[in-house]
């Protein structure tokens, strides 16, 4: 009997599944699925159920769905971003422009 072999491609990661996909804006992309991770464990270490998650952001409980499963691209950065504050949680932005670099800290 003779194995047969299948050469298999492999391509090593930029660290970024949404660019290695070549999806529109993938560091947004990226960016939201962190945050969504972030909110999705808050909920959990809480112990919430998704309705009582739900309650305390004030959203539905088809949104705190789509976050754990990480289906939430149609919410914006602001939007996440607010849900990580209403969780007693900071998200922080860096910008650099020419020499200046400064931290924003959003609902601190």
């Amino acid at each position: 009997m003779s194995k047969r072999t299948k050469k298999i491609k492999v391509t090593e990661s930029s660290g970024n599944v949404f660019a290695d996909l070549g999806l529109p804006h993938p560091e947004e992309a990226l960016a939201k699925a962190k945050l969504m991770h972030f909110i999705s464990k808050a909920i959990e270490r809480r112990g919430w159920t998704q309705s009582e998650a739900a309650a305390e952001l004030n959203v539905s409980q088809s949104d705190i769905s789509n976050i754990a499963r990480g289906r939430g691209r149609t919410y914006s950065l602001e939007k996440l971003s607010g849900f990580v504050h209403k969780l007693n949680g900071t998200v922080t932005i860096e910008v650099k422009l020419e020499k200046r670099k400064e931290r924003i800290e959003l609902y601190a």
